[in-house]
């Protein structure tokens, strides 16, 4: 027969074995990123990950599928901050508005969104390593390609679209996505890598597009 007490920890245990769980998962993720800034990705190996935490390979890989994993998983931990700050925008902007409002507002509080995972700038170091590293990078671009598509449906909702018969949609998220590569490709190969720096980059970049679509580009002469 159960005692109170078993059944306190019964009910109880399950919270704390998957508390425990995070932590190692959180700690491999950490000491994966950590590595790949320090060695480089190809330089680093699933051991070496493990060994930092104290834990065996299989203990890895009950957590993650490989390297790659580890390298995109505070990135889509930020994606998925991204699609929910654009979700909560008021529903009376303009598409490249709410896009672009989003994207600034998703850096202010990115802290918030990772920073009980990994610091930020093992964040940063990490998008920098994704566009230096071309085996992440092609992945990276995999990855664009797919959230586009959900962005665009999503854009497609807020403006009572049917993305799959109207093209404005894809469009505009397609303009607004090539938008954050070149920002992320200038960012990632400059000296300051850091939250202000990129969003700097992309408010700039963000308010270009408008004059750059409209008006001409050559200075005439007085």
């Amino acid at each position: 027969m159960e005692t109170a007490t078993s059944v306190v920890e019964t009910a109880a245990g399950p919270g704390l074995r998957e508390r425990k769980k995070r932590r190692t998962r959180d700690a491999l993720l950490r000491s994966a990123l950590e590595l790949f800034a320090v060695q480089g990705y190809e330089g680093t190996t699933v051991d070496e990950i493990a060994d930092a935490v104290d834990v065996s390979q299989r203990t890895f890989f009950r957590y993650f599928a490989n390297k790659e994993e580890t390298v995109f998983a505070v990135a889509e931990m930020a994606e998925e901050h991204f699609v929910r700050t654009l979700r909560a925008r008021p529903p009376g902007e303009a598409p490249l508005e709410a896009l672009r409002r989003a994207a600034l507002e998703s850096w202010d509080t990115i802290g918030e969104t990772v920073g009980s995972v990994v610091p930020v700038d093992v964040l940063m170091r990490t998008c920098q390593l994704i566009e230096s590293t071309p085996v992440l990078f092609a992945a990276h671009l995999r990855r664009s390609m797919e959230l586009e598509e959900r962005v665009a449906r999503l854009i497609a909702e807020r403006e009572g679209l049917d993305a799959a018969t109207d093209p404005r949609p894809r469009v505009a998220v397609a303009l607004f996505g090539g938008v954050l590569r070149a920002t992320e490709r200038l960012w990632s190969t400059g000296e300051d890598l850091s939250v202000a720096a990129i969003r700097r980059l992309t408010t700039e970049h963000l308010d270009a597009v408008a004059p750059a679509l409209t008006g001409g580009w050559r200075e005439h002469a007085r």
